[in-house]
C-alpha cells in the first residue's frame, strides 16, 4: 500500500501554508509500499495521512486545539448534513462571505478594494466571531471558521491564550467545500487513534512494530513559521536521538527538514543524516510573516 496514486491528492480542509500537499508525490516515491500502522508525531493539518494507505493510522500533534479540531471533524464523518447545516447557521449569524453558498461581497466593495475585498467584508464579522469565541475557547465550529477566514489560515493564539490572528483576505469557497468533503469521506472508515502529547511520549506509548511507518515533520529549526517557535536545539537533538533509537529498534521512518533557509543552515540535522537515505525534495516552504517562497534546501531523511 502506498500514498493515494490518483493525479488529484486530497488536501487537507485546514489548508496550513507550508503543508506537504505540494509535495505529496515526491513523498509518494520515497514511502514503503507496505504499512500497517501509518504513525505521525506531528501530524498538523494531515495532508499526509489523507493520502497514506495504512490498516491504521496513529496521529499526534502537541498544539491540543489541532487535535480538537481533527476529532471535531471526524465526529461529523457520519452526518455530513448535520455538519453544513450548522455552518451555514453560523455563516448567516456573522454575516461572512461565502461563495458556495452564493454570498458575494457587494460589487461595489469588489471595485474599491479590487485586492483585498474579502477581508474588507469580513473583518467586522471575523472580529465578533473572533471575540465570542475568546469567551470560552471550547467552540471548535467558531475555531475552524476563524482558521479558514483567518490571515495565511493559521492557529495563533497570544500569551493570554486567546486566539489573535487577524483576518485573512479569503473566503469560504469550493476548494474549502470540497477538501472538506473528502475529509469526510476518507475518515469515515478508516481506524484512526489521535494523540495530543510529546512526540517522544507518544511513539513510545503506542510502541511500533517493524511493519509499521513513521513520518515525522517536525518543526523546522532554522525557519520562522509560527508552529516553529518553540522548537530549539535541545528540541532537535532530543529528536534525532529518538530517531537513532528508532533505526537500532528496526522501525521504519522517513523524516522531513531543511537544511538551508534563508542563509541559515541547519548543521546538527545533516551531520546526523549522512548516516542515512537523504532525499532532496523541491520545496515549497512559505512563512508565516513572509508568504514568496525561500531558496531552500529541503530532505526527506529516510532508514530504509
Amino acid at each position: 500500500m502506498s500514498i493515494h496514486t490518483t493525479t488529484q491528492y486530497r488536501r487537507s480542509p485546514f489548508f496550513y501554508v507550508g503543508d506537504k500537499f505540494k509535495l505529496l508525490s515526491q513523498l509518494e516515491e520515497n514511502f514503503p509500499k507496505d504499512i500497517d500502522r501509518f504513525i505521525e508525531p506531528f501530524c498538523g493539518g494531515g495532508s499526509v495521512f489523507l493520502n497514506t494507505d495504512a490498516n491504521q493510522y496513529l496521529l499526534n500533534d502537541i498544539d491540543s486545539y489541532m487535535i480538537q479540531l481533527h476529532e471535531f471533524l471526524m465526529s461529523y464523518a457520519e452526518n455530513q448534513e448535520e455538519f453544513w447545516n450548522e455552518l451555514k447557521k453560523y455563516i448567516l449569524e456573522y454575516n461572512l462571505s461565502a461563495t458556495f453558498l452564493d454570498r458575494n461581497v457587494p460589487e461595489q466593495l469588489r471595485k474599491e478594494f479590487k485586492k483585498t475585498y474579502f477581508a474588507k467584508y469580513n473583518k467586522e464579522a471575523y472580529t465578533k466571531l473572533r471575540s465570542d469565541f475568546n469567551v470560552t475557547k471550547d467552540n471548535m465550529m467558531q475555531l475552524y471558521m476563524l482558521l479558514i477566514y483567518g490571515f495565511n489560515r493559521m492557529l495563533r493564539f497570544n500569551g493570554k491564550g486567546d486566539f489573535n490572528l487577524p483576518v485573512g483576505n479569503v473566503d469560504f469557497n469550493k476548494n474549502v467545500v470540497n477538501a472538506l468533503n473528502d475529509y469526510f469521506d476518507y475518515v469515515a472508515d478508516k481506524d484512526i487513534i489521535f494523540f495530543n502529547t510529546d512526540f517522544e511520549e507518544f511513539v513510545k506509548e503506542i510502541e511500533p512494530t517493524k511493519d509499521d511507518f513513521v513520518y515525522l515533520d517536525p518543526p523546522y529549526l532554522i525557519t520562522f513559521s509560527e508552529y516553529n517557535k518553540l522548537w530549539n536545539e535541545d528540541s532537535e537533538m532530543r529528536l534525532i536521538r529518538f530517531l537513532d533509537e528508532l533505526d537500532d529498534s528496526g522501525i521504519r521512518f522517513a523524516v522531513s527538514n531543511v537544511l538551508w533557509h534563508r542563509k541559515r543552515y541547519n548543521g546538527t540535522f545533516n551531520e546526523w543524516a549522512q548516516k542515512y537515505n537523504i532525499v532532496q525534495i523541491e520545496s515549497n516552504y512559505i512563512s508565516y510573516h513572509d508568504n514568496t517562497e525561500k531558496n531552500s534546501i529541503e530532505v526527506l531523511v529516510k532508514n530504509y
